[in-house]
């Protein structure tokens, strides 16, 4: 026995929401669904929206639950994420302070530390990249010295940003 729809709507209203929608996926859903109100087959229906039975047994589901805009596309909920407040709030402090080179055997964190860090004191298991995203997220930003040659002058730095003088050099003309 097929799942009835609801008894507040009719082939026309449906109809009619599917003209004013700009959603394509959701016109071509509200039309299968009005078929089933004129007294079409849920083979049918599903012919229309180009789909299986299944899935068109989902839409009245859906359609039943929500009304018209369950059937607009939604975006997937994804992977839950690995740090909840308390990891994020342990790793901002551990941010803050700093390594303990006698303690955590490094100077400075790496994300590769934090993560192994993270492990050891919470059992939490994540990527460098994800790592990565959520030290971002916290406001903190990759810091690096700046680069300096070996073999640099200690006062080349200063003399490269002095102002030099001109040295246009003036065309004379042709030389025969």
């Amino acid at each position: 026995m097929p799942i009835a729809l609801r008894a507040d709507f009719a082939a026309g209203g449906l109809r009619a929401a599917a003209r004013q929608t700009k959603d394509a996926a959701q016109a071509r859903r509200l039309l299968a669904l009005a078929a089933i109100y004129d007294g079409a087959s849920r083979t049918e229906a599903a012919r229309i929206g180009g789909v299986t039975l299944q899935i068109v047994r989902d839409w009245v589901l859906r359609f039943n639950a929500e009304g018209p805009a369950g059937l607009v596309d939604r975006k997937a909920p994804g992977q839950a994420a690995r740090l909840n407040d308390a990891h994020r709030t342990a790793l901002a402090a551990a941010l803050e302070s700093g390594p303990i080179p006698a303690i955590h055997g490094v100077v400075r964190w790496r994300l590769i530390d934090l993560c192994q860090w993270l492990w050891e004191e919470h059992r939490v298991t994540v990527a460098k990249q994800t790592l990565s995203r959520e030290v971002r997220a916290l406001g903190y930003r990759k810091l690096s010295a700046r680069p300096r040659h070996h073999a640099q002058a200690a006062g080349a730095v200063d003399l490269y940003g002095m102002a030099r003088p001109s040295s246009r050099l003036r065309y004379a003309g042709r030389v025969t």
